[in-house]
């Protein structure tokens, strides 16, 4: 409860009564949760006597604008209902519950006198997942997710970028929620590079200072692709960090276990044909493993088949890997060497089994 409590003072100091309603409820819930039902009413009586708006309902109007466009700067997104599904390994889960395991009972750890840093970082390739790892801890935690872009941020005037962020974290803290930063490096580059401006600079040093305030008591959340632009200064902000990578040999089968979850697909239970495709998408996100994945599944529904094959997948992992560039010679070749017999490659191209035998010799 010390957090609640806490973010109650600061509203009536204040004078914010939207800060205290929204943790003013939180509050309530969470005795509710711990078995002190009458105090939990009594709250909920007060804040209802006091005619105070639903907590959530409140931020999808009141969300920050840029002064610039008048388009909103944060989105302000409720736990997901719908399963999440997280496809790692099992040290990226367990870096990831450690994370969402200290936040659920940071009562108890400031309570035993510890200082809580609700930080993370994610950083890695785009595609990896970064934004469903946030989705999944909003939801684990049931709290929603107010989404703000940095490089939807960034204004013509840096002075306006500085307000921008001010915003966000001015209207984060005013609820509780998990504050995600997603695109990051877009403000946060080293201060020390030559081609930047000294105004972008005031700007990161402004970043930093609310970044210090929000993390005291608010759970904040950042990701990025390009770690290495990254100030040294801000790594030194986040007390857990944690680096998502492309899939490895172990995740690859699970991904298309999710994928094809709802789809009969032939070659799933078949160890050389999987190893196979393996091979052939190693070096690939999740994400588009996932669009070659979708992309097998449009053709299929299109042409009425009732299963996925091993041939239907790996030829559209051909295309995807071309992008579009390519002849028929390459296509017969590429599924010869993978093993494709040459009735299913006359199929798969429309052409004779003599011109595909024409190409092979």
């Amino acid at each position: 409860m010390y957090t609640e409590i806490i973010k109650i003072i600061e509203g009536g100091l204040n004078k914010d009564t939207q800060k205290v309603s929204n943790y003013a409820r939180m509050l309530a819930e969470n005795l509710a949760k711990g078995g002190d039902e009458k105090l939990s009413e009594k709250i909920n009586s007060l804040l209802k006597n006091n005619k105070s708006q639903a907590v959530y309902l409140d931020q999808l109007v009141a969300t920050p604008v840029d002064q610039e466009t008048r388009l909103n700067i944060v989105d302000f997104v409720m736990p997901d209902d719908n399963q999440i599904d997280l496809v790692f390994s099992k040290q990226l889960e367990n870096a990831i519950g450690q994370f969402v395991s200290m936040n659920a009972h940071q009562n108890a750890l400031r309570s035993a006198g510890l200082d809580v840093n609700s930080s993370l970082l994610l950083y890695g390739p785009p595609g990896c997942g970064k934004t469903t790892i946030a989705r999944y801890i909003s939801k684990t935690l049931n709290l929603p997710l107010v989404v703000a872009r940095l490089d939807s941020l960034v204004s013509s005037l840096l002075g306006n970028t500085s307000k921008n962020i001010r915003k966000v974290f001015e209207f984060a803290g005013k609820t509780p929620c998990i504050l995600f930063l997603d695109e990051f490096d877009a403000i946060a580059k080293a201060r020390d590079d030559q081609h930047e401006l000294g105004e972008l600079k005031r700007v990161i040093n402004s970043l930093l200072q609310n970044i210090d305030e929000f993390t005291t008591n608010n759970i904040l959340i950042a990701a990025t692709n390009h770690h290495e632009l990254l100030d040294k200064a801000i790594w030194r902000r986040f007390n857990h960090i944690i680096e998502i990578g492309l899939p490895g040999k172990d995740e690859i089968p699970d991904l298309l276990d999710l994928y094809f979850k709802n789809y009969e697909c032939e070659f799933l239970a078949d160890g050389k044909k999987i190893d196979k495709v393996v091979s052939l998408l190693e070096g690939l996100s999740p994400a588009n493993i996932r669009s070659i994945a979708q992309n097998t599944i449009a053709k299929n529904i299109i042409s009425a088949k009732k299963s996925i094959s091993f041939e239907d997948f790996i030829f559209q992992i051909f295309l995807f890997n071309q992008h579009g560039a390519y002849n028929q010679e390459q296509l017969i070749n590429f599924l010869n060497t993978q093993g494709v017999a040459q009735t299913a490659i006359s199929e798969l191209c429309n052409i004779s089994i003599r011109q595909v035998r024409n190409v092979l010799k």
